[in-house]
């Protein structure tokens, strides 16, 4: 049972001011993988999935989409005091993305950096704190991203469907957002169902963990606690985006929390550009933004293996209609492609390893 007192909202009402993706060009068809680990023979769960090129990563890919979320915002990069990348694939083991992000984008020296790590909720772990400093105050504008690359032992099932990419958002005053978000909550517990060791090149999956008791509880429990506090029901929203990591799990995670099929968006994207993990959510939610009008309401709830999950109540607002195409949509990123094959993309993540 949870009441109000369970729910996270700010002192300062918040909101995203802007918001932008990115989405790398590279498509590596599903069929591909199968032909080279199974004859052909494999079911395929995706259409494709997007692949980063040689000379992109996350930090490369945060700050395209940190540039979008400042198109839209209209505010200068000086005036954010908070640059927080969520992600399991830094470029780096001792080194911020952050501080690179943040200085590609001209809002160092008088900012504050981290980077942010749980699994797959990274960038909503991101947005949470944001709401958090300028809720409170000490800040005006705060930027969270969710990015990642494609990471997949050869072979395995993630192979198929670990894609790249992901969104960026600037938190501000409710009264300057394109989206206010009313309330958050969050529900985390210690279940092993996907993780990766120091010095391990590829993460593994704990199987029947993955489904339940992982990813349908958290997102359910997280989902139906916020609705419950705030005293709404999946009527009152005009749209659900959950995480994505496959083209089954959402629809059936949406139906259990009560959503008609036509309100679940997570489709959007996952058979093309595969499950983008840190920003698999985050990015469902800027391709909703993209076509939202105002009043609105959307219901986002992410998942981090290991595992939790944050849920969130949004309301659109006015300022959507003359702000949101300052920037190229998810779609565009979505719709740009250059197929390459295993070939090309053993190449471009370093698969094939010379001693």
């Amino acid at each position: 049972m949870v009441d109000q007192n369970d729910l996270l909202i700010p002192e300062r009402a918040v909101g995203i001011v802007g918001y932008g993706a990115y989405v790398p060009r590279f498509r590596l068809p599903a069929s591909e993988v199968s032909r080279v680990w199974t004859g052909g023979n494999a079911g395929l769960p995706i259409k494709e999935k997007s692949v980063p090129g040689p000379d992109e990563d996350v930090a490369t890919m945060s700050v395209e989409a940190a540039r979008n979320a400042l198109s839209r915002a209209g505010i200068a990069p000086t005036d954010i005091r908070a640059v927080w990348v969520g992600s399991e694939s830094h470029p780096y083991a001792v080194k911020p993305t952050s501080t690179i992000v943040a200085e590609a984008i001209g809002a160092v020296p008088n900012t504050q950096a981290a980077d942010w790590e749980f699994a797959c909720k990274a960038g909503t772990e991101a947005i949470v704190a944001a709401m958090g400093l300028v809720g409170s105050g000490m800040a005006d504008y705060a930027l969270a991203i969710g990015m990642d690359t494609a990471q997949g032992r050869p072979g395995d099932a993630l192979e198929y469907t670990a894609g790249a990419g992901g969104a960026a958002y600037i938190i501000g005053p409710a009264e300057e957002a394109m989206a206010v978000i009313e309330a958050s909550y969050s529900f985390v517990t210690d279940t092993p169902d996907f993780w990766r060791r120091a010095y391990q090149k590829y993460p593994e999956h704990g199987n029947r963990f993955t489904g339940e008791p992982a990813y349908f509880k958290h997102i359910h429990q997280a989902g139906s606690a916020l609705m419950e506090a705030t005293n709404t029901t999946p009527e009152d929203y005009k749209f659900v985006v959950v995480h994505q990591p496959n083209t089954k799990f959402p629809q059936r995670a949406a139906a259990k929390l009560g959503f008609q099929p036509e309100q679940v968006k997570t489709g959007l994207l996952v058979p093309e550009i595969g499950n983008t993990y840190s920003g698999a959510a985050i990015i469902g939610l800027s391709a909703i933004l993209d076509e939202a009008e105002p009043g609105d309401r959307i219901l986002l709830v992410s998942f981090g293996s290991g595992a939790g999950s944050d849920a969130m109540a949004l309301r659109v607002t006015e300022n959507i209609l003359t702000r949101r195409d300052k920037a190229p949509k998810t779609q565009d990123y979505v719709s740009r492609r250059t197929e390459i094959d295993y070939a090309t993309y053993a190449r471009y993540r370093g698969k094939l390893v010379m001693k």
